[in-house]
């Protein structure tokens, strides 16, 4: 059972009742429940790919946090950055890194 999206509502709603909408409503509740055409695994492992290398660290960490509860092991995640920091940078590895450490801590 997937569990409703209510961060945009929860964080945003206040401010920006419409983004925060499409984003509970539409991004997470119709792009990201089409689990036939890609997993959530997947989509985790896409949008990590995608938000480092822009380089957005705090939804970087929201979004490695929820691609460990879609079952990306603390190795994958760190894989993942390696891979990236010869194509995105070597500095945004260097920030990610004790993200992946503080999110995985000592579990593998």
């Amino acid at each position: 059972m997937v569990r409703k999206q209510t961060a945009g509502r929860d964080r945003l709603g206040h401010l920006a009742p419409k983004f925060a909408e499409l984003n509970d409503d539409v991004l997470f509740g119709e792009v990201w429940s089409r689990e036939e055409e890609l997993s959530a695994r997947d989509r985790s492992m896409v949008t990590i790919a995608a938000l480092f290398s822009a380089g957005l660290y705090p939804q970087l960490e929201s979004h490695l946090r929820l691609g460990k509860a879609h079952g990306i092991t603390k190795q994958e995640a760190v894989e993942v950055v390696t891979q990236l920091a010869f194509y995105c940078g070597w500095p945004k590895a260097w920030s990610t890194f004790p993200m992946i450490d503080q999110i995985w801590g000592e579990e593998e």
